[in-house]
Formats: structure tokens, C-alpha cells, sequence
């Protein structure tokens, strides 16, 4: 009986070494799913997006907000050895001319449900939302200080009044996305003809009105503004209708009565990207139907129009001067535009 006894205790011990071992069935760990974003959009457009997309595909995302310049600056510096995975923002013709080989070629399958101006122009960038370009803000307080009556400010040419020269907040074209998008903007219906000579000598006027003050970041301009540090600041629409739906009764927005662009708003692949498959995932859940609902949360309107915002304080396209840009031209030019920009604000 002892022996017997003996032996079920070695025999149990050498089950137990053989558990803690692992046998050779035992699965291996998964490694988890996992997708890198490169991205200059707005917190609330991250926070509708990014949980959406994890929830619906498991797909962990890890986000680097910074302005469009630094972001593209880095996927060029890591093009030997990707890091980022996709450009949430900022993706357009002109950043594809600029860095062609930056970018992998992939269209969705859900791009046939876009309207057809907007879907894929050439395959390296996908629009999922549509971005007022030109949204100044005023701010009610610094108006009143300065004796001004904000109802009678109506556009561009309102930004020429003396008294707000040196309280202009305006982004470096050269830089940022969204102050190019405005300066392509005012260059369209500044001039007796589309980006005139009569368009870039209102630009070189209202570069006088600026005082020297350039804005390297696009927060900047609608955070300082709302805060009072500026008059006016010439900005883009998303982020200062946010500030009205955050309940800010001290702003106001004006679209330009001499037109307003809305341009699509675009996410591209990177070139080599480590996690390709959960990249192309992610395009196609901006241009699915519950990527464009989730968009349609924020105050970015999403790229299928038939889908409408829930936030009331949108004003609709009716009630806006909504003119066309474009953009192939404007893409050619960018170089040429922005290195014009920069003779002038040197001059």
C-alpha cells in the first residue's frame, strides 16, 4: 500500500512539471491587433471616430495628433522604416504631389457611395468628410472694447478695417492645412477673376493688417480668439462651431459673403505600412455608413451629403455663399502660391 502510494505522488508530481512546462498544444499568445494614425483633426472628431472603428473591428488605434506639417514631416522622415500606419487629415492632391512616394494605393470599396465629385481622384487618398475653409471668428467682447458692431462684419473685405489691424489670429499657409485652405480660398473670390492679380494684391493688403502675426498652430487661432487674445480669427469651420455647441456665447462666425469653399477632407495609407490590412480597414470604415453617422456627431460634415449633421447650430448650405474650388489648379499651384505668400509676408 505505502509503495502504491509512493508511486501516485510521483506520478502526480510529474504531471504538475508537465502542466507548468506548457505542452505542445498550448497556443501560442496573439499578438494584438493594432493600428497607428498619424492625425491633425480635433478631439471631438477623434473621440466620435476612434471608438466606433475599435468597436466595431477589435482594432486597438494609437493616435499622434499633430498639426498636418509635423505630421507629414515625420512619415517622410521614417519613410525608410514606416511607423505611422495612416494620415487621418490633410491628405489631399497637393500633399500627394508634394511627397508621391509617401503613400500606398488603395481604394475602398465603399468610395462608389460617396457623391462623384468626391470620391477618389487617383487612388492615393480617400475624402470622408467635408471642411469649411473659411470660418472667421469674431469674438463679441473685443469687438465691443473696439467699438465695433460684429453685425456689420460680413468677410473678407470687413477683415481690411483699421481698427483691427495687429488683432488678426491667421496660420502659415506654408505649414499648416488649414490656413492653405484658407489662403486658396481668399485667392478665388478676392479678385476680379478667379486667383487674379487683383486676388493677391487683397491678400497683400490684408497681410499689412496682420501686424506680423502668424499663428503656427490652427488650435491657436480659434483657442486664443475665443479667449480674447484676438478680434477675429481665420479659421476653419469645425472647430468654431464646436465652440458654439459647447455652449460659448462670446463668439460668433461669419462665412465670407464673397464665397465659402467646403473641401473634402482626406486619410491615405502609408507606404509600407507595418499594419496594412487594419489601414485599409480603417478607410473603409470613414466612407462606411456608420463611419459617416459617427461623423455626423461632430461638427465636421461627413462626405456622403445625404447624411446630416445633429448638431443645429450647422448653419445649412442654404444660407451660405457656397462656391467651388479647383482643386487640380490649385494642387499645380501650391508651391508657387505658397512661395508667394512668403515674398510677401517677408516684404
Amino acid at each position: 500500500m505505502k509503495k502504491f502510494l509512493k508511486l501516485l505522488v510521483i506520478a502526480m508530481l510529474a504531471l504538475a512539471v508537465v502542466g507548468c512546462a506548457g505542452g505542445e498544444d498550448e497556443p501560442e499568445p496573439v499578438e494584438e491587433e493594432k493600428l497607428v494614425i498619424y492625425s491633425p483633426n480635433s478631439d471631438k472628431l477623434v473621440e466620435a471616430v476612434i471608438p466606433a472603428f475599435e468597436a466595431e473591428t477589435g482594432i486597438t488605434v494609437e493616435l499622434i495628433s499633430a498639426g498636418t506639417g509635423d505630421c507629414i514631416t515625420r512619415i517622410d522622415s521614417e519613410k525608410e522604416n514606416p511607423q505611422a500606419d495612416v494620415l487621418w487629415g490633410g491628405a489631399n492632391l497637393g500633399t500627394y504631389n508634394s511627397y508621391p512616394d509617401l503613400w500606398e494605393e488603395y481604394v475602398s470599396p465603399n468610395d462608389a457611395n460617396l457623391p462623384e465629385e468626391y470620391q477618389s481622384y487617383n487612388g492615393f487618398y480617400s475624402n470622408y468628410a467635408l471642411d469649411g475653409s473659411a470660418a472667421l471668428l469674431l469674438n463679441l467682447d473685443v469687438f465691443e472694447e473696439l467699438g465695433l458692431n460684429p453685425d456689420d462684419f460680413t468677410g473678407y473685405n470687413s477683415l481690411l478695417w483699421p481698427e483691427l489691424k495687429g488683432k488678426i489670429a491667421m496660420g502659415d499657409p506654408t505649414a499648416s492645412s488649414s490656413a492653405w485652405a484658407e489662403l486658396s480660398n481668399m485667392l478665388l473670390v478676392m479678385g476680379e477673376e478667379p486667383y487674379d492679380d487683383a486676388a493677391w494684391a487683397w491678400v497683400e493688403q490684408f497681410i499689412a493688417q496682420l501686424d506680423g502675426i502668424i499663428i503656427s498652430s490652427s488650435s491657436a487661432i480659434y483657442k486664443g480668439t475665443s479667449a480674447g487674445e484676438y478680434a477675429v480669427g481665420v479659421s476653419y469651420e469645425d472647430p468654431c462651431v464646436s465652440l458654439l455647441v459647447d455652449g460659448a456665447t462670446n463668439v460668433k462666425i461669419v462665412y465670407p459673403e464673397e464665397g465659402a469653399v467646403w473641401i473634402p477632407a482626406a486619410a491615405a495609407i502609408v507606404k509600407g505600412a507595418p499594419n496594412m490590412d487594419n489601414a485599409k480597414l480603417f478607410i473603409d470604415f470613414l466612407q462606411s455608413e456608420a463611419g459617416q453617422q459617427a461623423i455626423a456627431t461632430t461638427t465636421a460634415r461627413p462626405v456622403i451629403t445625404s447624411i446630416t449633421n445633429t448638431a443645429p447650430e450647422i448653419l445649412p448650405f442654404s444660407e451660405i455663399n457656397v462656391v467651388v474650388e479647383d482643386v487640380v489648379f490649385v494642387a499645380e499651384h501650391k508651391a508657387e502660391w505658397q512661395a508667394k505668400w512668403l515674398e510677401l509676408i517677408t516684404n
